[in-house]
């Protein structure tokens, strides 16, 4: 029988995605499942997005542009205008998804075994965009005991090579939300500078920051204008991740011209995503605003109730929809599905994302999991009394404790 490519078998599986055979055998036993898993907000997307599809009427769904269509860019520069990012039109490529922006930006930036350095831990999938255009990354760990904060700038310089290409962040950061400071920004500026690399922003949760903190864009660095990339996405901003929008955004026109090359080889992004992302643009201010409140509420219900759990450790995030905690356990993938296929309290369980797959080291994240706040108030607060049972009982939990919850 033919063999798969070697591409094929490094690509990893998504720890998000992974368990959830598991999940979907503890329903057929009658079980809820609270998903905390995915970043798969319940928000409901803007009424005028909604009501603004069904006024579509088209005769032919056509291709679009292949940088996506002109006054949907035109649109979006105006958008991060607000934010003070001084682009045009031609400074876009719309994509399927801030996913396929990376990828564009990895396939067009880097040659084959080039390397990327991402503070860990990241976003899953980075991995496995990096699989895809054949770079290598090279792992910088953040540590649970300063919240996840970027790493010293010595750090860094220890693995630049020759082979060193980019950087890549994630601002506010999934899985950690932890919203990088203009300081740190800046730390990373003059390195980026000093040694010429790329350096790819994802800021798709630009919306979601807490406690009076306002993003700064590493568009905004001076001196690299022509060093940084970001990635961007509809996604949870406006709570459409099945629209499959995202963008490429960089001033630099070489960047651009050889990224469309591969937009063109795609073809376009889709037709109805884009049409519902201009009309996005549109969403009033009060939208937000109750939802950054909404968001605020269910962090400090989750992470206070985390911390009260004993031996459990979880930094309080200053944006984005995630938190990375610390659990008394042997290892998250053995106890998430654990809690998927043995384990109910009042019939219900809970499904988290283990943060093994988070980390490029190996080794890491055995006792971590990424929690994501997306469920209503009452279902945390009972996601919360469920973990704690579950911790309770687990077999191969790191802390003696009292037995009250059942294993089934």
């Amino acid at each position: 029988m033919p063999q798969i490519s070697s591409k094929g078998q490094l690509m990893p599986p998504s720890p998000i995605r992974k368990l959830v055979p598991y999940a979907e055998e503890a329903k057929r036993k009658g079980r809820t499942v609270y998903h905390l898993n995915i970043g798969q907000p319940d928000i409901e997307t803007p009424q005028i997005v909604l009501d603004g599809l069904k006024k579509v009427d088209l005769k032919v769904i056509e291709y679009s542009h292949s940088a996506g269509n002109e006054s949907y860019r035109k649109g979006l520069a105006k958008y991060y205008d607000k934010y003070g990012i001084k682009i045009t039109h031609n400074d876009i490529i719309v994509t399927t998804g801030g996913s396929e922006a990376l990828v564009f930006g990895f396939m067009t930036c880097l040659d084959q075994g080039d390397e990327v350095i991402i503070p860990e831990p990241f976003y899953a999938n980075y991995n496995g965009f990096a699989v895809m255009a054949g770079v290598t990354v090279k792992p910088i760990t953040a540590s649970i005991e300063n919240g996840y904060a970027l790493p010293p700038i010595e750090e860094f310089e220890k693995l630049i090579t020759p082979k060193t290409k980019a950087i890549l962040i994630c601002n506010p950061g999934n899985p950690t939300g932890y919203l990088y400071s203009k300081k740190e920004l800046e730390a990373l500026r003059d390195i980026v500078k000093k040694h010429d690399l790329f350096l790819f922003a994802d800021e798709v949760y630009r919306e979601f920051c807490y406690d009076g903190a306002q993003p700064y864009s590493a568009m905004n660095l001076e001196g690299i204008e022509n060093n940084v990339i970001l990635v961007d996405s509809v996604s949870k901003r406006y709570s459409m991740c099945g629209a499959r929008i995202g963008a490429l955004i960089t001033r630099n026109q070489e960047v651009i011209a050889a990224a469309l090359k591969f937009g063109q080889a795609r073809l376009s992004p889709p037709t109805f995503g884009q049409i519902a992302s201009e009309i996005a643009l549109d969403t009033p201010e009060i939208y937000f605003e109750n939802v950054v409140n909404e968001y605020v509420q269910r962090r400090n219900i989750l992470v206070d109730g985390l911390n009260k759990i004993e031996g459990v450790m979880c930094p309080k995030p200053g944006g984005a929809f995630y938190a990375m905690a610390r659990l008394p356990i042997d290892n998250s993938d053995k106890f998430c599905q654990w809690m998927l296929e043995e384990f109910e309290f009042e019939n219900a369980t809970v499904m988290m994302a283990p943060a093994t797959g988070f980390y490029a080291s190996k080794g890491l994240g055995q006792n971590e999991v990424r929690v994501a706040y997306v469920l209503n108030q009452e279902a945390l607060k009972k996601s919360i009394e469920i973990l704690d049972a579950a911790l309770k009982v687990y077999p191969g939990r790191t802390i003696n404790v009292a037995k009250k919850a059942t294993t089934v």
